[in-house]
């Protein structure tokens, strides 16, 4: 059974590593040669302002009283360039949205989760490309254009990591620095005739990335007073340094200035999902080359911000954030980014016809020879007969648009070379993701056919060991026949031929060969299928259709909660009822009753906001003295019992309330010493990084009888998730633990024989590492019931108080206990193990549920295997990669939940059974528990 477990494991890493390998590879193409505009560029110098975490309302709309909060861009938007919306896409995090706007291209999701200062894939940019680039910023954003460019010609000036701080007194001091060395740099080029030469240079790039406005947005959320004064700071800093400019130049009319976002930010502080506050940032260009303001009577846009912000007069023009990139290339006149997939806004140029027609020329010319490398690609590695080209872009028709484009160039039909341009990318960006997709229907097959025979394969493993399905007569001698075996071999030998002639890569190896023995596994349980057969033949129609339907429904209730929170609510308004639909009710009253309680009071949690929520500090004090009280009646209740606590177990109970009384005072004492700008208290940040590293060893110093190990256990991890608590999700623990506890004795009544008394025998259970083999039974139909429970319970864990399925539900306030200097990797495990908690607990109550009702763990979680994979097959078929970028993100985010829930499974199981059956003495021999 063990090998079972690691080959399950090794199986599901595969299927969870799929998904990459089939939607999200890099979409990156090498090869191509660089292309720019033939004619002289307007500008010599182009300055980029990012204003990290800035949304586009916030800034342009105007204050209470009726001003602007960027006076100074403001007046560049009436009378001085152009402005508009960028539109960027999901994730919306600062890495991929600096890569969109200074390389032109989307990263791709593999590129997140391998660091975010160094490059995962080679890709070209704007600094790449430029003759000098000189940047200021934040240290997690300038390295990787400096390590992607080629040569020594990108210069980058980085504050210290630990000024990235959330409780700081003044985060508007990183872009203090950011202007304070810009002002300092020019100063030492008067007096440095090197330097000197170098920024009199033409197509030279100075980036200025400011972070103190997407800093105070996490700590202070966007409608604080921090956030919208940076806004005023970050515009005094622009004016200053375009007056830095104008005067170090001499006014010569040949530097651009673009100041720009990287993405929003939401209501509550986030960013990385899709919403518009996250997606539309703020665009104003001005300076050479760019159109001045353009007076309008009236404007169409989806959306209705133009009469909010009081701009309806003045032109809007939309881009999404790669476009970005190709309009500043051509307006310092350097080589496109080879890996650009934006589209030239010529809307915002100020220059002859024939500049933009040609400089769209060169932009779809660009774009096309990434496609034709592309199907190159594509073509050397297919199988002649298997080849089917991109129709809609042949060979002939990229002749045919490109020597009409020309004509019309000659023709002086300006208008129509720009129209026909932005065809012929519409069509290269299609060819180029279908040649990107162009396996994926092939290795979705593949990877299908997997997942459906490892789960026939484990549903057929429970049969045969863990069920009381009549067996067959069976032959001994009868030996299995060689067909079989040699018939997969050839089957395996035939698809790795295959794969050799079209020079796969391994991974398609790996996922095109796993079905093979897997199913061969399948096909040799023969006889169990045989057996299954008969054993259906005998079972009534009606009741098979039933049981089936059930079961199909439930999947599906599963499937739809991860889509809609309120179907938990439902489904556990529907536990509610359960125990009053058979005998239970008879025979136990008051357990059912807490049961329909505490499911209720469960199901209430799914219906508030899952983000979005304030900060409420009376909550978490509140869900603390809770557990207070739990803690004092666990002990009131151990006393009645009549169970001499030896001193030891005495010291740890009070030990843990202690715990939790701290837990209180640091989360009260963080909340206001982050109100008053003081920072975190070095005291309260060691506390709460001791009671975390504490929580998972004081259970273990308890005794292992069953509801005092419990109440332990969930004493120490409610100390640490008070830590990492903001609001009311402190108390969903709480509630869960209390229904958890009354599951237990809910699947005890359901086994309990009418002349034992149940309340004794729970009293007295031990967790223990040894089972007795004897005792335990065989799983049952019920047993589906159980599992099906659990899943509920553990998806229930996972969406009861936020919504993972998307970044933007993480409030980065639940880390500020522990951290509030910016360090993306350990704030998110904070945060991930916020979520694990309450699946620890439930895995927890799983542990008792099994001894209890005298079940083997390793049955059980079969059935619990079987009904996860079944989802995550809902959800492999169910991801997209395309539509709306929200749809697209979510998608993915569901496939992966539902693949580490079954991943993970395997190992919070163990670490449930650690917290359950293991004990430690502080020292000494071990004592007597009971009397």
């Amino acid at each position: 059974m063990l090998l079972f477990f690691a080959l399950g494991l090794l199986v599901h890493f595969v299927f969870f590593a799929s998904i990459f390998d089939i939607y999200f590879t890099s979409p990156l193409v090498h090869g191509m040669t660089p292309q720019s505009t033939p004619l002289p560029p307007p500008a010599k110098r182009l300055v980029l302002f990012v204003a990290d975490g800035l949304r586009a309302d916030t800034f342009y709309e105007l204050d209470e009283d009726g001003n602007s909060r960027a006076p100074f861009i403001r007046n560049i938007i009436m009378h001085e360039g152009s402005w508009g919306v960028s539109h960027t896409r999901v994730p919306t995090e600062s890495r991929p949205g600096h890569v969109a706007l200074i390389a032109g291209f989307y990263e791709d999701v593999s590129a997140v989760a391998k660091g975010w200062k160094e490059n995962p894939v080679e890709f070209d940019s704007l600094f790449n490309e430029s003759k000098y680039t000189w940047s200021w910023g934040s240290p997690d954003i300038l390295p990787m254009f400096a390590k992607g460019a080629s040569g020594d010609h990108v210069y980058t000036y980085s504050y210290d990591a630990q000024r990235e701080d959330f409780g700081a007194d003044d985060a508007t001091k990183l872009d203090t620095w950011v202007f304070d060395k810009v002002k300092g740099f020019f100063d030492a080029a008067r007096n440095n005739q090197s330097l000197f030469s170098k920024v009199n240079e033409e197509k030279v790039v100075f980036f200025l990335h400011l972070l103190g406005i997407d800093t105070n947005g996490h700590a202070h959320r966007p409608s604080s007073r921090e956030y919208k004064d940076n806004i005023k700071k970050v515009d005094d800093g622009v004016k200053e340094i375009v007056s830095i400019f104008k005067h170090f130049y001499g006014d010569d009319g040949k530097t651009t200035f673009i100041f720009t976002s990287d993405h929003g930010m939401t209501d509550w502080g986030s960013h990385g999902a899709g919403h518009p506050s996250e997606t539309l940032t703020p665009l104003v260009i001005w300076g050479a080359g760019i159109k001045f303001p353009e007076k309008v009577s009236a404007q169409q846009f989806d959306d209705k911000f133009l009469k909010e912000w009081r701009l309806e007069s003045w032109k809007r023009r939309d881009v999404n954030q790669a476009d970005i990139a190709p309009l500043m290339t051509s307006l310092i006149g350097v080589p496109f980014p080879l890996n650009s997939v934006g589209t030239l806004p010529v809307d915002y140029l100020n220059n002859t016809g024939l500049f933009k027609a040609e400089s769209m020329l060169t932009n779809a010319v660009q774009v096309l020879e990434q496609f034709k490398v592309k199907m190159t690609q594509k073509k050397e590695v297919t199988l002649p007969f298997l080849f089917t080209p991109f129709k809609l872009l042949s060979d002939s028709q990229q002749l045919d648009i490109l020597r009409k484009a020309r004509s019309y160039i000659k023709e002086e039909k300006f208008d129509e070379v720009v129209s026909l341009c932005e065809e012929l990318i519409d069509l290269a960006l299609k060819g180029l993701s279908y040649y990107h997709t162009y396996d994926r229907l092939f290795l979705g097959i593949s990877v299908a056919a997997g997942f459906v025979g490892w789960t026939s394969y484990t549903s057929l493993l429970i049969i045969r060991s863990h069920s009381n399905i009549p067996r067959g007569i069976r032959k001994e001698d009868k030996k299995p026949h060689h067909l079989l075996p040699c018939s997969f071999v050839a089957i395996g030998v035939l698809v790795a031929c295959f794969l050799l002639i079209q020079a796969c890569p391994w991974t398609y190896y790996v996922y095109c060969l796993l079905p093979v023995p897997i199913w061969y596994a399948v096909l040799r349980e023969y006889q169990v299928i045989q057996d299954l057969v008969a054993s259906l033949l005998t079972f009534p129609l009606s009741r098979f259709v039933d049981y089936l339907l059930t079961f199909i429904f439930g999947i599906e209730v599963l499937v739809l909660s991860f889509f809609y929170r309120c179907m938990l609510t439902a489904g556990l308004i529907v536990f509610a009822g359960w125990p009053f639909l058979t005998q239970l009710w008879t025979r136990a009253k008051i357990t059912c009753l807490s049961w329909a309680f505490f499911s209720l009071l469960l199901a209430v949690f799914p219906l508030m906001p899952v983000v979005g929520r304030k900060p409420d500090l009376s909550l978490v004090m509140g869900a603390g003295l809770l557990v207070l009280l739990l803690s004092l009646a666990v002990l009131t209740s151990l006393l009645k019992r009549k169970i001499t606590l030896v001193k030891e177990e005495l010291f740890i109970l009070l030990l843990q309330m202690l715990s939790i009384v701290l837990s209180m005072y640091v989360v009260y004492s963080t909340h206001h010493s982050l109100l008053k700008k003081e920072g975190l208290p070095l005291l309260n940040q060691i506390v709460s990084w001791a009671t975390l590293a504490s929580s998972l060893v004081v259970p273990l110093l308890s005794s292992t009888t069953l509801s005092q190990r419990l109440s332990s256990t969930l004493l120490s991890l409610m100390s640490t998730y008070l830590l990492l608590s903001t609001g009311y999700e402190a108390l969903f623990p709480l509630v869960l633990s209390c229904l958890m506890f009354v599951w237990i004795h809910m699947e005890q009544e359901t086994l309990r024989q009418p002349a034992v008394s149940c309340k004794q025998k729970l009293t007295s259970i031990q967790f223990t590492h040894k089972t007795d083999i004897a005792q335990l039974r065989q799983l049952t139909l019920d047993d589906i019931r159980r599992a099906f429970f659990l899943v509920f319970f553990l998806i229930t864990a996972f969406f009861g108080t936020g919504n993972i399925a998307s970044i933007n539900s993480f409030d980065l306030a639940s880390v500020y206990c522990f951290m509030t200097v910016f360090s993306p990797f350990m704030m998110g495990a904070l945060m991930m193990w916020k979520i694990l908690i309450p699946f620890v607990l439930v895995m927890c109550a799983f542990e008792a549920v099994q001894i209890t009702t005298q079940l083997s763990s390793k049955g059980l979680f079969l059935i619990v295997l079987v009904i996860s994979d079944i989802m995550a097959l809902h959800f492999f078929f169910l991801v997209k990669d395309s539509g709306s970028w929200l749809d697209i993100g979510t998608s993915i985010s569901h496939y992966v939940i539902v693949m580490s829930m079954t991943i993970f499974l395997v190992f919070l199981n163990h670490l449930a059974q650690l917290l359950t059956t293991k004990k430690l003495q502080l020292c000494g021999k071990p004592k007597s528990h009971l009397m």
